[in-house]
């Protein structure tokens, strides 16, 4: 099973061959008749110019994303360094709370056994 393979033809260079362009249809600068000079036209930037921002704008915008970094960063640390802080304080508020709140009921409760005992005496 021997495929012979059609050659390409021999006007086709290979890559490592220069090729020679051909000449242009205009005349060199020098050759060209120089009897009054062209109105010069207005030069519009290129049409891909417009689309590229200004350095105000790519500033502006460099300095967003920079900002959006640094905040998200900063919120998480922290949120990573209070978060123990806050446990702590959570810890320490409910114990306090607990304390009070015993200290309360043994008051409340002293109260109403000694309004319950003068009630008795008296009664």
């Amino acid at each position: 099973m021997n495929e012979e393979r059609p050659r390409p033809p021999a006007s086709v260079p290979t890559l490592t061959e220069v090729v020679a362009l051909p000449a242009r249809a205009v005349a060199p600068a020098a050759a060209r008749p120089t009897a009054s000079p062209p109105a010069a036209a207005p030069v519009a930037p290129p049409p891909d110019a417009r689309l590229l921002p200004t350095e105000d704008e790519l500033r502006r915008h460099v300095l967003e994303a920079v900002q959006q970094q640094v905040e998200l960063v900063l919120e998480y640390r922290v949120r990573e360094l209070m978060s123990p802080i806050l446990a702590r304080t959570a810890d320490t508020l409910v114990r306090e709370a607990r304390a009070e709140l015993a200290r309360t009921l043994r008051e409340i409760v002293s109260r109403a056994v000694t309004a319950e005992l003068r009630r008795q005496r008296e009664g």
